[in-house]
């Protein structure tokens, strides 16, 4: 059964490391742990893609089609989104699904800060623009300020550019209200599959608990409260993170 893992904004595969290193020696993860890498994100922009909300998750769902039995599908941040977007549309893709981001289908989500820059035409270009044309030190210090691991911080820098810079523009200009909560209006097609939502209590960019926990519960998932941990809880505690994939994902092989 194959575990797959997808990433967000401003992320690269990279991200996933110190978790997938704790999975593989606890020695009880899947023997595949499958990285996928949305176009613009650590992997090139195809030409014609578009890097909207709907494009990512037809091109999660096409990835998805290419195994050859249901898989264990876990995302972060934008990663997070896609993996609901593509389960509520295919359920019948995955055994199970995990997701840090869930309060974006909530009717009263309100973007942050940053996400409102990137949706602002001409300010979230010269954003992305000195974000991601910055030096590449100063790329890790942004991660690490923000409060990415440096080990993973530095992988991740590397894989910034421009094309990130306009997948960026284009994926959050495409979520701007109503959107996110139109889809979210198809939530309960998620509860057809074990669903495990992540609520780091320091990460103030995803919404609120409360929304977060709302969320959950329309989509029949489980809630896994990560005490003391921000957004990028995989590369400050990644054994935590393990742990509880490894429980949940152990809970089904129980039936």
């Amino acid at each position: 059964m194959p575990a797959v893992f997808v990433h967000g904004n401003p992320e690269t595969a990279a991200v996933w490391d110190p978790l997938l290193a704790e999975l593989k020696a606890a020695g009880t993860a899947p023997a595949d742990l499958i990285c996928l890498s949305p176009p613009g994100f650590g992997a090139p922009l195809p030409p014609g893609f578009g890097a909207t909300v709907g494009e990512y998750r037809d091109w999660l769902i096409e990835e998805l089609t290419r195994f050859a039995e249901p898989v264990d599908l876990v995302g972060h941040d934008w990663g997070g989104g896609h993996v609901l977007n593509a389960v509520m549309s295919r359920p019948e893709l995955v055994r199970s699904w995990a997701s840090d981001t869930i309060a974006a289908f909530e009717p009263d989500y309100v973007w942050h800060e940053l996400a409102q820059r990137w949706q602002t035409p001409g300010i979230g270009e010269a954003d992305v623009a000195a974000r991601f044309g910055a030096p590449v030190e100063q790329r890790i210090a942004t991660l690490v300020e923000r409060g990415m691991g440096e080990a993973a911080a530095e992988w991740v820098a590397q894989g910034q550019n421009e094309a990130m810079g306009r997948a960026v523009i284009a994926l959050y200009t495409s979520a701007m209200p109503p959107v996110m909560a139109e889809l979210g209006r198809n939530l309960g097609n998620a509860a057809r599959r074990p669903g495990l939502v992540f609520l780091a209590t320091e990460d103030h960019v995803v919404g609120t608990a409360e929304q977060r926990r709302r969320a959950a519960h329309r989509a029949g998932a489980r809630v896994e409260v990560l005490d003391g941990l921000g957004h990028w809880w995989m590369t400050r505690n990644p054994a935590r993170g393990a742990e509880a994939l490894t429980r949940f994902w152990a809970s089904l092989d129980q039936g």
